[in-house]
């Protein structure tokens, strides 16, 4: 079976004209724009409820609804990108993400504005599949490592800054157009990432073509579908037997697509799911830690920002500066983290999750326990602890379920990984958002945000324990620290 790596000569030296800093910074700008936009409707929420008049299901779906179509597309279009070659595909899907963000800032109801960013979420997965791509196949061994490690940090800096500038947008209320210009402002930026592409990007085409395999992507898509929908509008609408009906379909769903999977690779063609990559211990133990991140991450983002601006009143600038010390406390430990990491391995992400751990809890309990809102000081030094643990972990995890997988397999590996971290995500903001609008009620007090929250904090930290023993684990799999040549460049 052709995999990605196997349509490209081997890395072992970029293209004569191939400048990496400007390459990365071009790629690695849309991976900071996709992760913006999936968090910068958070701090938008309260904005969303009083100008479009959006009730707490639409605001998941305009949420949720984002990062599981950007899932759902996403390893298709990396098969595309093999086919057509990743700079056109690059291109294409940033020109698309803007002209679909300038939709979203167009729309003047809940139902435009949740069809708008699907579109916009497959246009974020037309345009994400190759920044992996081109850094696998294209850049030099010795580079790769520190390129996966900046990828991780665009991606956690692109989720912190979705809150903090976001909340500035909605403030500064550019010609009087609110939340709108959390969106608009994606146009010119992505015309110019787009633009730049063109000129920086290598636009070297695969040597052959690989097959593509739609009715995986649909069978993949339709099943998680199944099991998100009910989740997200389950709790609003009473749970009626539909929600339970859909839940049910979604096991044949995947298991039927799974025996097409198989099937498919028994024939020679090249299925979406490549599965005896989960023959790895590590990988599968890669993907469950992950998962379990981005459930946590992408809801206490979302959760969070409705405590802030519904609970203790804070306006959408206010909000958004709360997350400022934990951007600040994560580009500090990234920066630091991959040398964690090449020293003590696994331990490294183990105490740094401990952190991140003891962060939630010691902002759940003060929530569950007192009468009153939290003080904002004490938030913002657990929101520091969060910032600093996240900063370490959240990189590493790009790379580390990929440390046993073989080279060849290592593009398809990766788009299997961020693909289940996006769905992840969706799924975080409709079970916990679920949780956390269940305990709320229908008309929360300031205590009932405070305990709605608690309890949110606490799945949280509980996901961020699955991470820690997950990542514990892989030491039995992985080779030493020091004998990882990526971790040693």
């Amino acid at each position: 079976m052709t995999t990605v790596h196997d349509q490209y000569e081997p890395a072992t030296a970029p293209p004569p004209t191939l400048r990496i800093g400007p390459v990365l910074l071009v790629l690695l700008s849309a991976m900071f724009l996709a992760q913006f936009d999936f968090f910068v409707v958070n701090v938008a929420a309260p904005s969303l409820e009083s100008s479009i008049h959006a009730d707490p299901a639409a605001l998941e779906l305009i949420v949720g609804g984002y990062a599981f179509a950007y899932a759902a597309g996403m390893i298709t279009a990396g098969r595309l990108g093999d086919r057509y070659g990743h700079r056109r595909l690059f291109v294409i899907g940033t020109i698309a993400f803007a002209i679909t963000s300038g939709l979203c800032g167009l729309a003047v109801n809940p139902e435009q504005l949740i069809v708008a960013r699907l579109a916009q979420g497959l246009a974020g997965a037309v345009m994400v599949p190759p920044v992996l791509a081109i850094i696998t196949a294209y850049f030099p061994d010795e580079k790769k490592g520190r390129a996966m490690a900046w990828y991780g940090v665009s991606a956690g800096l692109g989720s912190i800054a979705g809150q903090v500038l976001g909340g500035a947008l909605i403030a500064a209320d550019f010609a009087g157009l609110g939340w709108r210009n959390i969106f608009l402002i994606n146009v010119p930026i992505g015309l110019v990432i787009a633009i730049a592409a063109m000129k920086i990007l290598p636009a070297r085409k695969s040597a052959s073509r690989v097959g593509l395999d739609p009715l995986g992507a649909i069978g993949v898509s339709v099943a998680l579908g199944l099991l998100l929908v009910p989740l997200t509008m389950g709790h609003v609408s009473g749970w009626p037997a539909w929600t339970w009906i859909s839940m049910v379909l979604a096991v044949p769903a995947l298991l039927g697509t799974l025996h097409w999977e198989r099937t498919l690779a028994a024939r020679g063609g090249d299925p979406v799911l490549v599965l005896s990559l989960f023959r790895s211990e590590s990988f599968r133990g890669g993907v469950i830690a992950s998962v379990a991140f981005m459930l946590y991450f992408g809801s206490f983002m979302f959760t969070l920002t409705l405590l802030l601006q519904s609970g203790m009143n804070l306006g959408p600038f206010q909000a958004g500066l709360m997350f400022a010390p934990m951007g600040i406390a994560f580009t500090i430990t990234s920066m630091v983290g991959g040398r964690l990491t090449a020293r003590w391995g696994m331990n490294a992400l183990v105490v740094c999750g401990a952190v991140t751990a003891l962060g939630l809890l010691l902002l759940a309990v003060p929530l569950a326990v007192s009468d009153t809102t939290v003080g904002l000081p004490w938030v913002v030094i657990c929101l520091g602890l969060i910032g600093a643990g996240n900063g370490v972990v959240l990189p590493a995890l790009f790379g580390a379920a990929l440390t046993t997988v073989r080279p060849q397999d290592a593009g398809i590996a990766s788009g299997i990984l961020t693909t289940t971290q996006q769905f992840a995500s969706a799924a975080g903001v409709a079970v916990i958002g679920a949780l956390f609008f269940t305990v709320a009620g229908t008309e929360p007090t300031s205590h009932d945000w405070s305990v709605a929250m608690a309890w949110a904090a606490l799945a949280s930290m509980l996901l961020v324990l699955v991470v820690m023993w997950t990542t514990w684990t892989f030491k039995r799999f992985s080779p030493p620290p020091a004998a990882r040549p990526a971790e040693r460049s």
